[in-house]
């Protein structure tokens, strides 16, 4: 192809050859020649339109590159391309969290997760390594998140940065934070629980044939086992083990499976549960895992007239663990196994429950004591003055 003629302008090292616009116009393009470190340089600057070029603003151009404050097209390349490489192999925060992703694809949560990251902490720390982070990015972070959200949405978001990280410095991939984050103060010992009028209603309305059977199944397994609603929608035929008495829970929110007693309660309510094709004994659609139960929990909810804030399904495992605590009957290490609880810490919201207990045994043995005084002022008083001799 031959060469384009070459047009000169009235500035020094500036010419400009014709070319054709997007729009199937003429336009003139510019290109600059100057000397750096004993090299002819040339190289095009831009375009009339589409650049804003002029012969000027190319002139200005060849004196910043001249002196050294602009790099060449070439110099600019190979920077890119320096970048690029380097680029490559840095694990940011974003590289982390989706390799972080790919390895926990059936994660519990995850599209919770998912929600938190793009909205709270890809655009704030995205782009950076771990080791780029200093303590005040997430004190920022903790301190403007703390002003519109509630104190244990922002310990998730914090604890989820966290978890990723430590993924990555786990797998090798980058170092782990220089410094400790600050979590927010929580406090969200919340334990529901239900006055014995409450508690006969709802079971006259889940017993009642017109409610959703599944949903009242459910509700009624997760009062007397105080199983949690996931662990309920992931149970399956197989983990139930009639003839010992058993049921196995698996995967639970502590990461092991766990087994907790079949008790006579549950047994009676499974048998009323029609087996499917499914697996699952409380399947979803087309007899996979079921998701989510809401509606219907709720409807049975507001027709038993329970509390606005009390949960369907987490509200009645706090109803079976407040009514084995108070009953003074359980000791809170078999609490903790039958709510399967991976630390004790969890399970002592309940202990102010048995301290009522406690309170009543110790105001017993007073009252033994004081009738055992009592006892012995009145066989004193019945001994004669002769015998008392």
């Amino acid at each position: 192809m031959p060469a384009k003629k070459r047009f000169k302008t009235t500035y020094s090292g500036v010419y400009y050859i014709d070319g054709i616009s997007v729009k199937n116009k003429p336009e003139r393009i510019y290109y600059i020649m100057y000397r750096k470190n004993g090299k002819l340089i040339e190289e095009k600057v831009g375009r009339q339109y589409r650049d804003a070029m002029t012969p000027a603003r190319a002139a200005g151009i060849r004196g910043q590159r001249i002196d050294g404050n602009q790099l060449s097209n070439r110099e600019e390349r190979e920077l890119k391309r320096k970048t690029e490489q380097t680029e490559k192999g840095k694990w940011t925060v974003d590289k982390l969290w989706n390799f972080y992703k790919s390895q926990k694809p059936d994660s519990k949560g995850l599209h919770t997760d998912e929600n938190r990251y793009e909205n709270y902490l890809k655009p704030k720390f995205g782009d950076l390594e771990p080791k780029d982070l200093i303590q005040l990015d997430t004190d920022r972070l903790r301190i403007t998140l703390l002003r519109k959200k509630k104190p244990q949405t922002v310990k998730h978001v914090l604890a989820l940065l966290l978890r990723i990280i430590n993924f990555g410095v786990k797998k090798g991939l980058c170092q782990g934070l220089q410094y400790k984050i600050e979590m927010p103060i929580v406090n969200n010992i919340k334990t529901e629980d239900l006055s014995s009028d409450q508690l006969e209603k709802l079971l006259g309305v889940l017993n009642n044939t017109k409610v959703n059977l599944q949903a009242a199944s459910i509700m009624k397994m997760a009062l007397f086992t105080g199983m949690r609603r996931g662990e309920l929608f992931k149970l399956k035929w197989d983990d139930i083990d009639f003839e010992r008495g058993f049921i196995h829970i698996r995967d639970p929110k502590g990461g092991v499976d766990q087994t907790i007693p079949l008790n006579d309660s549950a047994r009676e309510i499974l048998s009323t549960v029609q087996k499917t094709d499914s697996p699952f004994v409380f399947p979803g659609r087309e007899g996979k895992q079921k998701t989510d139960i809401k509606r219907a929990v709720n409807k049975i909810k507001k027709e038993a007239e329970l509390p606005n804030d009390f949960r369907p399904l987490h509200g009645l495992r706090h109803v079976y663990a407040s009514m084995l605590a108070s009953s003074g009957k359980v000791d809170m290490y078999t609490l903790q196994k039958l709510l399967t609880h991976k630390k004790p810490e969890m399970t002592q919201r309940y202990a102010h429950l048995r301290d009522d207990v406690l309170k009543n045994a110790s105001n017993l043995a007073g009252e033994l004591i004081k009738e055992v005084i009592n006892k012995k002022k009145k066989d004193t008083k019945k001994l004669k003055p002769q015998d008392a001799i």
